[in-house]
């Protein structure tokens, strides 16, 4: 799933190649990747494109005197940009492609998804915050203002265990799967610990976690073209998806937990004081 550095990668890349251009033709394949219909994408057509923001991990694409498109990747979503697009009208089928956008010059992007279960989202309208995704956003963590007071402040009280705080949107922005697993193993932090038992020595620690992963994350992804950002991820995550593999800090070996949708990856040395933590998945096979 695209985060937060990924997504700042495509807002970059997104501003450079389609900032100026006017949108001729928005063509929705799936019907699935449409979240709303007034005003419907025709009326994105015959604008140009003055800004493209992220909120979390939203897209925004803003327009000169018509409507938003704004777009989340869910977990399989991706964007590819073309420099010359296919002639013809794409026609809806079995493949990934959900949505195709035309730009003026030739050029414009697909988004795509991948596998079955479709959660990629679209929607066009007046305002970011007509999206609920967006409206229920916490605030973002590489912003000048997102100070360690204020994370604490987030922190005070949250019964959660932190795996599951640092991935809600609504308290956080941004950080998914992924980059909660690269955070904690920064932090030395156990994913099962409660946000609210953090010391405020710890509280720090995972503040300065946080800030640098992510920021360094985005350093790695700047400049580089859409089509590169999946492979420059998986390569510098330090645990997720590197269970059996030995940790690069101690080299103890990385274990998983796994869910029902998802799975978590951690250092036992470096995060639990040597306890493997209980795979609960598991354990209801074993038994």
């Amino acid at each position: 799933m695209p985060e937060l550095p990924e997504v700042e990668a495509l807002r970059e890349f997104l501003t450079e190649h389609l900032t100026g251009h006017e949108i001729v033709r928005v063509l929705p394949v799936a019907v699935s990747v449409l979240k709303t219909y007034d005003p419907p994408v025709t009326a994105l057509e015959g604008h140009e494109v003055v800004a493209v923001h992220r909120h979390g991990k939203f897209l925004d694409a803003e327009t000169a005197g018509g409507p938003r498109l704004v777009t989340h990747l869910a977990r399989a979503g991706w964007l590819q940009w073309r420099d010359r697009l296919p002639d013809g009208v794409p026609r809806p089928g079995k493949g990934p492609l959900a949505l195709r956008v035309a730009l003026a010059t030739g050029a414009g992007f697909d988004l795509t998804e991948a596998g079955t279960r479709k959660r990629l989202a679209v929607y066009v309208v007046p305002d970011p915050q007509d999206v609920p995704g967006v409206a229920r956003l916490g605030p973002d963590p590489l912003a000048g203002d997102f100070d360690e007071a204020r994370f604490a402040a987030l922190l005070h009280g949250e019964r959660r265990q932190l795996k599951g705080a640092l991935r809600d949107q609504s308290l956080i922005a941004g950080v998914g799967n992924a980059y909660s697993d690269e955070i904690l193993h920064a932090a030395r932090m156990s994913p099962f610990k409660l946000a609210s038992s953090l010391t405020p020595e710890e509280t720090g620690r995972l503040y300065t976690a946080l800030r640098d992963t992510l920021t360094e994350a985005v350093q790695r992804s700047r400049g580089l073209a859409a089509g590169r950002l999946k492979a420059e991820k998986k390569s510098g995550l330090r645990v997720h998806g590197r269970a059996g593999e030995p940790c690069p800090v101690c080299g103890d070996t990385i274990r998983e937990v796994s869910f029902s949708d998802s799975a978590l990856q951690y250092c036992p040395t470096c995060q639990t004081g040597g306890r493997p933590l209980a795979d609960r998945r598991l354990s209801r096979l074993i038994r």
